[in-house]
């Protein structure tokens, strides 16, 4: 059985707002259940599937993938665009955590290469 790799971040959803929101989120990553896609789980149940590889170019340059947009923000945030038949949601993520995750995902996925 495959370790399953969670984090806990911060998000902030982009609105019209001065201040934005800010929410926890959890980053959820499980090589049995799909190991090119991440979860973020955001309060009420909310959650996103993306690929970890647009996520990642999404980091360095602008990357539309699916109903995702994703680009960066300066030097240390990320943001993630999602569009759907129900309008479009923003959140901005500071880069550091994700960065982190994604490492731990390779490892993971280098790790269960080896075991196959």
């Amino acid at each position: 059985m495959s370790p399953v790799i969670k984090e806990h971040a911060r998000a902030r959803l982009v609105t019209d707002a001065r201040d934005l929101p800010t929410v926890p989120v959890e980053l959820r990553y499980d090589t049995a259940d799909d190991p090119h896609t991440i979860h973020v789980a955001f309060p009420g149940g909310t959650e996103w599937s993306l690929e970890r590889e647009p996520l990642e170019r999404g980091l360095r340059s602008p990357v539309e993938h699916d109903s995702f947009r994703i680009w960066p923000c300066g030097r240390a945030q990320l943001v993630v665009e999602l569009h759907s038949a129900t309008g479009v949601e923003v959140v901005q993520f500071d880069s550091a955590p994700l960065i982190r995750f994604l490492r731990r995902t390779h490892t993971e996925a280098r790790t269960e290469t080896a075991r196959a």
